[in-house]
C-alpha cells in the first residue's frame, strides 16, 4: 500500500513549523550555555569520594568558585569541573583543599582556553556554518542544473538549505533546553554535531530529490503531474531511508546511554537532529518542492 504524502502536505508542513517555532522560543528564553571552548576558563576531570551535590557544593560555598560547572562520568567513575580560569598556584590549593575535605584526591586531566582562543574559536565556527550551508546551496543547484522542468533546478538546493536548517535549528532548540535543565553546555563538539546534522539531512534530501529526478526523465511535456511523480518516489525511497536513519540513531542511542561523559550531550544533540533530519527529507523537502510547483502554476495561470 502506498502512502499519500503529497496529500497531507499541508499537515506535514504545519508540523515543521511547530517544531521550529518551539526551538526558536527554546533559544530565545534559554539560551545556549558556552562551555570553555566559547568563553575562557578551566576544565578540571579529577577523581574523588563526594557526592556531584556536595563537591559542587564545596567549590561554590567553601572554595568561593563562582558557577563551577560539574558532571559525572560513571565511564571513569570521575567528575569534570568546568570553571573560571584558574593559575597553577589556585589549582594545588584547590586539590589541598579537596584531598583535606573528601580523604582522597587524583588528578586526571587539565585544560586551559584563554579569552583569545575562545573568540576565534567562536568567530571559525560561525563562518565554517555559514560556508558549509553556502557551498551546499551551489552543489545541489548545480547538480540538478538538467532538470529544470517543471520546478527550477535553484529550487531544489533552496529547499534542501530551508530543511537542513529546520533540523539544526531543531536541534539547537534542544541544546537549549538541555542547557537549561541538564546543564549542557555549547563546545566544539556541538558545532561538529550541527554540521554533521547538516551533511546527514543535505544527504538524505538529496536522496530522495535523486529519484525524483529520475522519475521526471520522459515527462518533459506540458501538465506533468509534478505532485503523483514525487509521491511515487517518496514511496520507493522511504524505507531505505528510514532503515538508514535507524540503524544510525541506534548506535547514537547506544552512545548517549552507556558513553563517557564528554560525548553524552553530542549523542543526544545529534539523536535528535537524526530523527528530525529524516522527518524533514520526506516530510518537508518534497511537500515544500510541490508546493513551489503548485505556486508557479497559480503564477502563470494570473
Amino acid at each position: 500500500m502506498k502512502f499519500q504524502f503529497i496529500k497531507h502536505k499541508t499537515i506535514f508542513i504545519l508540523l515543521s513549523v511547530i517544531f521550529v517555532s518551539v526551538s526558536i522560543a527554546a533559544l530565545a528564553i534559554f539560551g545556549l550555555k558556552p562551555g570553555i571552548d566559547f568563553k575562557s576558563g578551566s576544565s578540571w576531570q579529577i577523581e574523588v569520594p563526594a557526592s556531584e551535590r556536595d563537591l559542587s557544593a564545596y567549590l561554590k560555598n567553601d572554595l568561593k568558585i563562582e558557577d563551577p560547572i560539574v558532571s559525572y562520568d560513571s565511564a571513569s567513575n570521575s567528575y569534570s569541573i568546568v570553571m573560571p580560569m584558574m593559575t597553577d598556584e589556585q589549582k594545588a590549593q584547590y586539590a589541598d583543599s579537596l584531598k583535606a575535605k573528601f580523604g582522597n584526591f587524583k588528578e586526571l586531566d587539565f585544560g586551559l582556553t584563554t579569552p583569545s582562543i575562545s573568540n576565534e574559536l567562536k568567530n571559525k565556527s560561525m563562518m565554517l556554518i555559514v560556508a558549509v550551508l553556502a557551498v551546499m546551496a551551489i552543489y545541489i543547484t548545480i547538480t540538478f542544473k538538467a532538470v529544470s522542468y517543471p520546478v527550477p533546478s535553484w529550487k531544489y538546493g533552496i529547499i534542501t538549505i530551508v530543511a537542513l536548517a529546520h533540523d539544526v535549528v531543531i536541534a539547537a532548540g534542544a541544546a537549549a533546553v538541555l542547557g537549561r535543565f541538564s546543564g549542557m553546555t555549547i563546545d566544539t563538539n556541538f558545532i561538529v554535531a550541527l554540521l554533521t546534522i547538516a551533511g546527514f539531512s543535505a544527504q538524505d534530501t538529496i536522496v530522495v530529490f535523486d529519484r525524483i529526478r529520475e522519475n521526471l526523465a520522459g515527462h518533459r511535456e506540458k501538465g506533468v503531474d509534478m505532485p503523483g511523480i514525487v509521491n511515487r518516489s517518496l514511496n520507493e525511497v522511504v524505507m531505505r531511508s528510514l532503515n538508514t536513519s535507524l540503524s544510525i540513531m541506534l548506535a547514537l542511542l547506544a552512545i548517549a546511554v552507556f558513553g563517557p561523559i564528554s560525548v553524552h550531550y553530542f549523542a543526544i544533540v545529534m539523536l535528535v537532529g537524526m530523527f528530525f533530519g529524516t522527518y524533514s527529507s520526506i516530510f518537508l523537502a518534497s511537500p515544500l518542492l510541490v508546493a513551489a510547483y503548485q505556486l508557479d502554476i497559480k503564477r502563470k495561470k494570473l
